[in-house]
């Protein structure tokens, strides 16, 4: 990678282009609060249930983290994109004509959400290549295309729903979500994937065939395996079948050798997650996402809900709180992504901060019952949950840029998990008790926790007791080795 890449011209193309990109693929997601009374209405099922399809979209987007970034790894930020903009599309279509909340959940839910985890890996995954210096203000830029996306179509949505029907609106929707395509293009990798390179060092052996023959339509021809001197396993299985004697491996020996080979790679993953997770800071980071992701998302999914069942207002305002969550979401982004760049700021204490912010404003949602004090708290949960764009920032710091994709990966994985479990928990709440209140205090409890656990892991003490018990083990064993020293002197 080429110094003079980072952060030049380019760069900031990469900056737009991914900007559209998660502009156009999370814009339904984000506001899929105006559809969910749209649902609850149509399907006729509980609150519980319907809740389902919001949260397995931004959910399923966060758990498949791990597979899309091996795609990104493996085949670049710009065919991945690619095909991004035909799963979006197609799913975001497909949930025109869903019979029940069941295909909605597979459609939206599932579709869209692996679409979005695609376009998700592929922006952050291709900004933090372009960029060094500069690196938390253009994440702060890029994933502020979400929040412009859930404010602009949750507007566009709702007039669409006035003027086309549900339908109607789903399929303008999906329709415009074919532009990620044309988002792909400025894309260029500064080095080439994982997959190209597998393909270019496979091109450079010429002397031997670039793949083996399946075992079905494998000849044995003795003239031409000692013209080429290359000998397939299948070959090789079959000469020692009829060669026990001349001393070469049995044929078993030789299956497993592999079986190991191909676990190889696979069993290498697993060592590398584990390796993540002895690292104290990671671990408290991945537990405080999974309880901000479990208690700070289902109230956006319900807010236009609680105005409604409250009977603060009839419909759905011009500005929808959904819209004023977005704006402040974006706002944060920015705010937060300046600030991680200075010197004296923590990133992981920033990010803490807003956990702890985003719970006191959703524990004060049951005591403030007017449409004012749900505007003030929405646009508060909105600031503070641009924190978003920190994940990847403070992911770099811990692990370096080049475990970024997967460590990024089992980070969002927790995410994911906890936006998927959440909306259903706290629909399930209201059904339970008809009220909103118990479900606020829940969430908001976690994503407090979630600030306290990310706290105590980054105390100053835990370094210091680290840092005195190395010094003690190299005390202890230079203390050993002048006693070594007295021995060997003394004989």
């Amino acid at each position: 990678m080429a110094a003079g890449s980072l952060d030049g011209g380019w760069s900031w193309v990469i900056v737009l282009s991914s900007f559209l990109a998660q502009l156009l693929a999370f814009g339904s997601p984000q506001s899929v609060g105006v559809l969910y009374p749209e649902w609850l209405s149509t399907f006729n099922e509980g609150k519980g249930m319907t809740a389902w399809v919001g949260s397995m979209v931004s959910g399923v987007a966060l758990i498949t983290s791990p597979l899309c970034c091996a795609c990104v790894d493996n085949f670049g930020a710009r065919p991945v994109t690619i095909f991004s903009g035909v799963m979006v599309s197609g799913g975001l279509m497909l949930s025109a004509f869903a019979p029940n909340v069941s295909f909605l959940i597979f459609s939206y839910g599932i579709v869209v959400g692996i679409g979005c985890g695609l376009v998700y890996a592929a922006t952050l995954t291709i900004t933090c290549q372009y960029f060094d210096k500069r690196r938390g203000l253009a994440l702060g830029i890029v994933t502020t295309g979400t929040s412009v996306g859930g404010f602009v179509y949750a507007t566009a949505q709702n007039e669409l729903i006035e003027l086309l029907g549900l339908d109607g609106c789903l399929l303008i929707v999906g329709a415009l979500a074919l532009n990620l395509m044309a988002c792909a293009g400025p894309m260029r990798p500064l080095d080439l994937p994982g997959y190209y390179l597998k393909q270019k060092a496979a091109l450079v052996h010429k002397d031997g065939p670039l793949y083996d023959k399946p075992a079905a339509i494998i000849t044995l021809d003795p003239a031409s395996t000692q013209a080429s001197g290359h000998k397939s396993p299948v070959k090789e299985f079959l000469i020692s079948m009829e060669s026990r004697e001349s001393g070469v491996e049995p044929v078993c020996s030789q299956v497993v050798q592999v079986i190991k080979r191909r676990l190889r790679p696979h069993v290498d993953y697993l060592h590398m997650m584990g390796e993540y997770f002895q690292d104290r800071t990671f671990t408290a980071f991945c537990i405080s996402i999974f309880l901000f992701s479990l208690g700070a998302f289902p109230p956006v999914l319900f807010m236009e809900d609680v105005a409604q069942s409250e009977g603060l207002i009839e419909h759905v305002a011009l500005i929808p709180l959904v819209s004023i969550v977005a704006v402040a979401t974006g706002i944060g982004k920015l705010v937060l992504g300046a600030l991680v760049d200075m010197r004296w700021v923590s990133g992981l204490h920033l990010y803490a901060l807003t956990l702890i912010g985003s719970g006191v404003a959703l524990l004060l949602m049951p005591a403030w019952k007017s449409y004012l004090g749900l505007q003030v708290l929405s646009a508060a949960l909105g600031f503070f949950s641009g924190n978003w764009s920190l994940t990847s920032y403070i992911t770099t710091r811990i692990v370096g840029i080049e475990r970024l994709g997967q460590a990024h990966g089992v980070l969002m994985c927790f995410g994911g998990f906890g936006i998927t479990l959440g909306p259903p928990v706290v629909g399930w709440f209201f059904d339970w008790t008809q009220s909103y209140d118990l479900a606020f205090f829940f969430s908001g409890s976690c994503v407090v926790l979630g600030g306290i656990v990310l706290f105590l892991a980054t105390l100053p003490c835990w370094d210091q007791g680290e840092k005195e018990s190395n010094v003690i083990a190299v005390e202890t064993e230079k203390e050993n080795t002048s006693a070594c020293d007295k021995v060997a002197s003394v004989a």
